[in-house]
């Protein structure tokens, strides 16, 4: 039961959080992470890490130094993983049952990410890339070559 009540308060507090800051971009639209935040993000992702920390939601943008194949089990993920500009590496699961494959993704491109961080002991994996159809998660997207998928 208390687990429960601590779940719900965080997602309450990260809720009330993105209320207050500028909406998420919308398909289309520019999304842009100054260097200030992008470090404030890599610090708050390696908190994250340091602390076994799972369901928080952060941005942030990295080095893409592995595209590896599909997870097919259950909704299907694209999977790749980045370096940050702390050398942390995540590896991202973009559900693509949801939104839209990044077919030009290569190794050495740079992506923006929005998204929920789970601890592991590798670094972490970034999901929740994408909308939530039914309206009760927080909204992700990856954001590359200018183009943003969600």
């Amino acid at each position: 039961m208390k687990k429960i009540l601590i779940i719900a308060i965080l997602v309450i507090a990260v809720y009330a959080y993105f209320q207050n800051q500028k909406s998420l971009p919308v398909n289309g639209e520019q999304a842009s992470i100054s260097d200030s935040s992008t470090k404030n993000s890599d610090s708050i992702i390696a908190s994250a890490y340091s602390n076994h920390k799972s369901n928080v939601q952060v941005s942030g943008e990295g080095k893409v130094i592995k595209v590896l194949s599909d997870d097919n089990d259950g909704s299907r993920h694209q999977r790749f993983v980045i370096r940050m500009a702390s050398g942390q590496t995540l590896l991202v699961a973009h559900n693509i049952d949801i939104s839209p494959r990044i077919e030009s993704l290569q190794k050495g491109d740079m992506i923006q990410f929005s998204g929920e961080y789970e601890w592991n002991a590798d670094g972490g994996v970034i999901h929740w890339t994408h909308h939530d159809p039914d309206g009760s998660h927080t909204a992700g997207w990856l954001k590359h070559n200018g183009h943003i998928y969600q």
